[in-house]
């Protein structure tokens, strides 16, 4: 796809939903062919952190009941998804940076938020390898039962929305990719080693328990978690506003950001 070619067929004359939707389509090709070594390593690599988790926590735990098992599995699952919106995605806006492709993909005649959803959408469609991988490798490990809740919609488009829009608010706002990189990694360390999701948040220090009950990806775990057993966790609605109001505010962020970009 040559820029030419874009300009002539996405020039933004009517910004009707037609117009909109055709640009987002273009945009996602426009993704898939700029990265089209790196999504196959993603997917790969999705697919192994998800069996990965499940398999390590077997190893850390070696006799597991089945509630522990679900509770883990369940966690590996959040994990998937919460890494790939919170850290892959400022990480590919850092490499575009990094590349010197960032300006000129923003300067496309399409709509920014089309764009923006574009390379979400992606991102969402590299996490769901790791959710297959990790329930599958889950059922043959530890026989666990899975129970498929109505709420299994809701819980993973809010938790994908919340975790993408965040991480593209972050990729967006720092102008040094080195930055960008080193707040992700951190932000992997305080995912994995500081968040209930593989554990209970009554084990965490009182204070950061109560922290978590404001941040959002304590409200993920509880989402997914309901959603895929019965009776191991109870998602609340004050935890349905919660994630919600996060992702709302998420998007508004990202919108702001890109807006205000020369």
């Amino acid at each position: 796809m040559t820029a030419g070619a874009l300009a002539v067929d996405l020039s933004p004359r009517r910004p009707d939903l037609r117009g909109w939707l055709r640009s987002y389509a273009a945009m996602l090709r426009w993704e898939l062919v700029g990265s089209r070594l790196l999504y196959p390593m993603l997917l790969i690599s999705q697919i192994l952190v998800g069996a990965g988790f499940v398999i390590g926590f077997g190893l850390l735990i070696p006799d597991l009941d089945q509630s522990t098992a679900q509770y883990l599995s369940t966690g590996a699952v959040v994990m998937s998804l919460v890494l790939v919106g919170l850290v892959v995605t400022p990480q590919l806006v850092a490499q575009q940076k990094m590349q010197g492709s960032y300006d000129y993909v923003w300067s496309l005649p399409v709509p920014r938020s089309a764009a923006s959803i574009a390379s979400a959408t992606l991102a969402a469609l590299v996490a769901i390898p790791g959710v297959v991988a990790a329930l599958l490798v889950a059922v043959w490990r530890y026989d666990v039962a899975i129970t498929i809740d109505p709420t299994v919609v809701p819980a993973f488009v809010l938790t994908l929305a919340c975790g993408s829009l965040l991480g593209s608010a972050i990729g967006h706002s720092m102008d040094q990719p080195q930055l960008t990189m080193l707040f992700t990694q951190l932000g992997i360390f305080f995912i994995i080693g500081f968040s209930p999701v593989s554990f209970p948040a009554e084990r965490l220090p009182s204070w950061l328990a109560t922290i978590h009950e404001y941040l959002p990806v304590h409200h993920m775990a509880l989402a997914v978690r309901s959603s895929l057993t019965k009776g191991l966790v109870v998602m609340t609605p004050r935890s349905w506003v919660v994630l919600a109001t996060w992702t709302a505010v998420a998007g508004i962020s990202t919108a702001l950001i890109l807006v205000r970009r020369r």
